[in-house]
């Protein structure tokens, strides 16, 4: 079991500068650059019995396409990255790879892997490292598993395997839903050294406790999806939206999971220099009455809107749509700006669900405890992707 003083010392360097002068620095020489280290206060955790120490803003690489962006969040010391083999068809490990190429040392790297058996997982990592041009990565992640069956001992002979030949350091899985049956299970079971789950805002206690007692077993925990969709996109005319578009929401929501001393680090996307800027400054104060009044207003904003992917919806549709997998798609899209990723993974669900339109029902099946609106919602994703 992890104890509080073992995991939980933080080590910070002093502030040089605010955060918000960094990016006038952008083009100094390359004897510069480690001073960046010495302008942002960073934070670090253990993760888990790993022993590896990880900022507690980590950078989560799915939707960046900016290497300069990774290359200057490693300059100022943030060393999690997190990548995966599916990630922009393969083309994220290779552009993640070349921007990190030179800080291999210093900076802790995970993927992940979709496959469901053991020979293909391990083809799989050996492609990873190919393209991610290294020799080993430090987390390799089991990807999107929902239950313990998932996790089959065929993937977990894969990830045996690596471990021996030294091509990972630690096994994970990683989880978008089914979360508050998974996370004890794995914590119980002891078949991995790191979780990697969504967390955020807007979920009950009783994800707060599935991630206690994982943090508890000994596992590290990595917290994403920590933005509940990322919704910051007023609609004309919304007063309340327009302030919140303004940076607090986001930064307040990053806040709020950093706040929880169960979690080691989070994986926030991160596309632009602002965003790595806001996201930086997580780890300059604490979560207090501002970002509690800044949640309330958004928690509000997204209820019709944000899936919390607790589960309940599975096997309700009447046309036997995967609802969660469809409404986590569309934040893709309507959330962070990724039309083309919405698309592409709805379309990945098959062509019966592309072809399933909600207004052929008089009346929705599915009901949300959390007053997701959801019919409307699947009508949505069915415009823009099928």
């Amino acid at each position: 079991m992890k104890t509080n003083s073992s995991r939980r010392d933080f080590l910070s360097t002093s502030v040089a500068l605010p955060v918000a002068g960094l990016w006038g620095l952008s083009n100094t020489s390359e004897q510069a650059v480690p001073d960046l280290k010495k302008q942002v206060k960073l934070e670090y955790r253990t993760l888990g019995k790993t022993g590896l120490r990880v900022t507690t803003v980590g950078f989560g690489c799915m939707i960046t396409s900016d290497p300069s962006v990774i290359e200057r969040a490693a300059d100022i010391g943030i060393n999690y990255f997190d990548t995966a083999r599916v990630y922009q068809g393969g083309n994220n490990e290779r552009m993640v790879g070349a921007a990190l190429q030179k800080k291999r040392k210093d900076i802790i790297l995970s993927t992940k892997v979709p496959s469901d058996n053991k020979e293909q997982a391990l083809k799989d990592l050996d492609t990873s490292l190919r393209e991610l041009a290294t020799d080993y990565v430090d987390i390799w992640y089991l990807h999107g598993k929902s239950k313990p069956e998932e996790v089959s001992d065929s993937l977990l002979e894969a990830q045996r395997i690596a471990k021996q030949q030294g091509k990972i350091r630690f096994a994970g899985v990683s989880t978008h839903s089914g979360q508050q049956e998974l996370l004890p299970w794995l914590a119980k079971s002891g078949v991995v050294d790191v979780v990697l789950a969504a967390y955020n805002f807007s979920m009950d206690k009783g994800m707060a406790e599935a991630v206690e007692a994982a943090s508890k077993a000994g596992m590290g925990v990595v917290g994403m999806k920590v933005m509940a969709g990322g919704f910051r996109r007023p609609k004309p005319g919304d007063e309340t939206q327009e302030k919140l578009k303004r940076p607090g929401a986001m930064l307040a929501a990053l806040k709020w999971v950093i706040k929880d001393p169960n979690v080691d680090t989070t994986i926030p996307s991160m596309t632009d220099m602002d965003q790595l800027d806001e996201n930086l400054k997580a780890m300059q104060g604490a979560f207090g009455a501002t970002e509690e009044k800044l949640l309330a207003q958004q928690l509000e904003y997204i209820k019709p809107l944000y899936c919390r992917m607790c589960g309940e919806c599975e096997g309700t549709c009447a046309q036997g749509l995967p609802v969660a997998d469809i409404l986590r798609h569309l934040s893709y899209a309507e959330g962070y700006g990724q039309f083309a990723l919405g698309r592409e993974e709805f379309l990945k669900l098959g062509s019966e669900v592309a072809q399933v339109r909600c207004g052929d029902c008089e009346n929705c099946t599915v009901h949300c405890p959390y007053g997701v609106r959801v019919s409307a919602r699947l009508n949505r994703a069915q415009e823009l992707f099928a």
